[in-house]
């Protein structure tokens, strides 16, 4: 395999640091690690017995599933992270996009104009359109069930034992659409006692939180448990015409189980949650002034808009989201244990995107998304002496389905309507086995056979008028003839792929594990939900045929190096990984508008193709220092090199090699993190307790929201460039702070925490359509906000 010359010299850094990493003392990963002790999968005992819970002397001991099985994260060969979800309210962090900051290589960040689909790249590979027929590139799990949309998948953290994240292809035991990793929603179970919980939060923009939990044990073999929680801010900005929020949050959720144990062998748990956003439409910030003859320049307010588009069908911005899960876990006999999942899920949102943030209807797009999902895995799970090993079976259906109106306020106006019905059938067998050659030595190897079936219906045609379309709020809309009518007859594909696993650990001693492994990670080829078959002049044309197909699989090989080390009885861990991938086939979404003959624009058209060759190359330590048994300093680094070398793109009528003018979108070349934290005993309220004082900052270098920003000398790209630049954000950094008092019984914590503490702006993500009505609109992270938090436990 060949390096680039960057990549060359980040391999040669790296290992050299692997080498240098065992007698590093000051350095650390982020709070994931700080959280530790907390993160075990038993969590749930310790919760119900603060005495089971580790003194602050000893060494932290953390239990993951990463390989469907418990076991020492410092064990596990691979890139793996998990932050306890205590951890995660202590520290303030209202959801996984604020634990990012801590993640190697890692971005998870809400997507543009939502408040709670995701956007999820690691280590360079993810996908950022939630369109239906546009699969994720990092799988998002809860529980162990498989989330097939990001609609819905950001949700605020509560109710959680802890988060998983995997980092690199996780093709073996997690399938398809895990290419460039994994993240792990893990609740807790019920607690052994009866319990209620309360948590009341205020803070900035009037923000009011409140989240209530209480398990009951209904027999000796029954308990059953609920929480509820509604999460209520107000805007960040506002609508500077109509005086509505921008950036509020009025969120509502909920959770029950019932767990029954009817033997010591066997445990069943029945589960069943939903979460319904009432948040208004977050409307994007213009980066333009607008068209003649208003020239609306930009507004003071970096969270204020001047957008008009509210509604769906008279239904205001609304995602709910539902599912239930059935686990049954049986230990046949202390070797040998059998788990079943059984999952469903859905969700529904009306999102009514303004893309041009202005008030006249220039270009915006009402939209409906719905989707739902089935699913059933069988593990079977073998620890012995010498073989530890998961074997199992997997099968889900889905469908995903949307429809939206793109109005574009041209001479009389357009309602472009596109409606997209994909149904997806994926089975798959895997097998994932370790094999200790010597106590020193072991050999880890695994491989999964998917079969993944793709049927689509695309439906896309123009409508005069700006009213919108038939099923969009104008049943007398006059149409055009169909841009694309296409039945699932048209469009089907059934691709398979063997996706490999093989690794070797060695024990250098008892403070130090080497690990090695290949890894290949799958996601199937898909079809253009946008796709503009007219403008490819008919659907028989060469053009359109070829566009029918869809596009191929991307596939990922991995290869990977890492040193784990506890050294100092526990109290200095370090992890450091350097890997290098070569990526194919990479699917690349986009659109652009289509012209009439008279050169005005008359349509709006996806663009998905597959760029060739890429190549990844990168470096990620993290790290633990326990100085004292008060003070903790933790700290994370990581850099990547993302090339693209082959991306083959139409220039009239020849091909153009545009790789080397591209980058890596939500991938910034370099990050890190640094958080100290001093405990001290400290009284309030009549009980003995413990006071926190943490400082966490971090940094990450310049990101593209965009692949496409130096792009010269191809027409159809060249229009997009000047606004894809406007939207990439330069490095910056973040500094938080949280004093945090907990009583000895932990039954009682109040926490003052602070993000954003400078108050920075930082673009997050933005659309950039330069060819309608000059439209540039950016998201920004947010700003400094201020939270007190109490929780009881009675």
């Amino acid at each position: 395999m060949r390096f680039s010359k960057q990549g060359t010299l980040v391999l040669r850094r790296s290992v050299a640091m692997m080498v240098a990493a065992s007698a590093i003392s000051g350095l650390a990963a982020g709070q994931a690690f700080a959280a530790a002790a907390a993160a075990s999968a038993d969590a749930a005992d310790v919760a119900a017995d603060p005495a089971a819970a580790p003194a602050a002397s000893e060494p932290d001991k953390v239990i993951v599933t990463a390989r469907r099985r418990a076991e020492l994260i410092q064990d596990v060969p691979g890139s793996v992270t998990a932050i306890s979800g205590s951890a995660l309210e202590k520290a303030g962090i209202p959801d996984i996009t604020g634990l990012a900051d801590a993640l190697p290589n890692t971005t998870l960040k809400t997507s543009r104009a939502t408040n709670t689909t995701l956007t999820a790249f690691i280590r360079g590979i993810g996908q950022q359109d939630p369109v239906a027929g546009y699969e994720q590139g990092v799988g998002i799990y809860l529980d162990d069930v498989y989330l097939a949309r990001p609609q819905g998948a950001l949700t605020d953290i509560y109710d959680l034992d802890r988060i998983e994240v995997l980092r690199g292809p996780q093709g073996t035991l997690y399938g398809r659409n895990t290419i460039g990793g994994a993240v792990k929603y893990v609740t807790r179970r019920l607690a052994k006692d009866n319990t209620l919980d309360m948590k009341g939060t205020i803070g900035s923009y009037n923000q009011r939180d409140l989240v209530v939990k209480a398990s009951g044990e209904i027999s000796d073999m029954l308990r059953i448990g609920g929480t509820v929680a509604t999460f209520n801010r107000d805007g960040y900005g506002k609508n500077v015409l109509n005086g509505l929020d921008n950036y509020n949050k009025k969120v509502v959720a909920g959770r029950v189980s019932a767990e029954l144990t009817p033997s010591a062998a066997l445990f069943i748990r029945l589960s069943a949650d939903r979460t319904v956003d009432d948040s208004l439409p977050k409307q994007g910030y213009r980066l333009t002034a607008g068209p003649a003859p208003g020239n609306d320049a930009p507004l003071s307010g970096d969270y204020d808009t001047r957008a008009n588009l509210y509604t769906v069908l008279g239904h205001q911005q609304q995602v709910t989201t539902e599912g239930g899960s059935l686990l049954v876990d049986y230990a046949i006999d202390p070797t040998l244990s059998f788990k079943s999942i059984t999952a469903y899920r859905s969700s529904k949102s009306y999102a009514p995107i303004d893309f041009d943030s202005l008030n006249t209807p220039l270009f915006e797009a009402p939209a409906i998304y719905t989707d739902r999902q089935a699913s059933q895995e069988f593990q079977l799970t073998y620890t012995g002496s010498r073989w530890q090993g998961v074997a199992g079976l997997f099968y889900m259906k889905t469908n995903a389905f949307n429809e939206f109106d793109v109005l574009y306020n041209a001479a009389g106006g357009l309602s472009l309507y596109t409606r997209d019905d994909i149904d997806s059938k994926t089975w798959a067998a895997f097998a994932d086995a370790s094999y200790s050659v010597s106590d020193d030595f072991n050999i880890n190897i695994g491989g999964r056979y998917t079969n993944d079936e793709r049927e689509a219906a695309i439906y896309k045609r123009t409508y005069l008028g700006l009213k919108g379309s038939p099923t969009l709020g104008n049943p007398a809309a006059a149409g055009l003839a169909a841009n694309t009518d296409m039945g699932k007859g048209d469009l089907n594909r059934t691709d398979t792929k063997f996706t490999p696993k093989l690794g070797v650990g060695w024990k250098i001693d008892r403070q130090n594990n080497m690990y090695a492994t290949y890894s290949v990670g799958f996601k199937g080829g898909m079809f253009d939900p946008r796709m503009d078959l007219a403008a490819s002049g008919g659907p028989n044309t060469a053009a359109s045929l070829q566009k029918r197909q869809g596009v191929d699989p991307e596939v990922v090989n991995s290869y990977e190096l890492g040193l784990k080390s506890n050294l100092n009885g526990g109290r200095l861990q370090t992890n450091v990984a350097v890997f290098y991938s070569d990526y194919k086939n990479v699917q690349i979404p986009g659109s652009i508008p289509t012209f009439a003959a008279d050169g005005s624009v008359n349509g709006f058209a996806g663009t998905l193709t597959n760029a060739g060759k890429a190549k990844i190359t990168g470096l990620e330590l993290e790290a633990i220092a326990r100085v004292t048994d008060q003070f903790t300093v933790s700290a994370m680094f990581s850099a990547i090199d993302a090339k693209y070398k082959e991306w083959m793109v139409a220039n009239g009528k020849s091909l153009a090699n545009v790789a080397d003018q591209a980058e890596f979108q939500n991938t910034p070349k370099t990050a890190a993190n640094l958080s100290a934290t001093y405990d001290w005993p400290f009284a309030a309220f009549g009980r003995n307790g413990t006071l926190s004082l943490n400082n966490t900052v971090s940094y990450k270098s310049k990101v593209y929201q965009s692949e496409m920003v130096r792009m010269t000398g191809v027409a159809s790209i060249d229009a997009t460039v000047p606004q894809n630049l406007m939207l990439a954000q330069e490095g910056y950094g973040l500094w938080d702070a949280g004093l945090v008092w907990t009583s000895s019984d932990r039954k009682l914590q109040l926490a003052l925490n602070g993000r954003n503490l400078l108050d920075k702006r930082y673009k997050v993500a933005g659309y950039a359509f330069g060819g309608f009505f000059n439209t540039v609109t950016t998201f920004y992270g947010d700003p400094r906000t201020v939270k007190a938090t109490l929780s009881v436990k009675f």
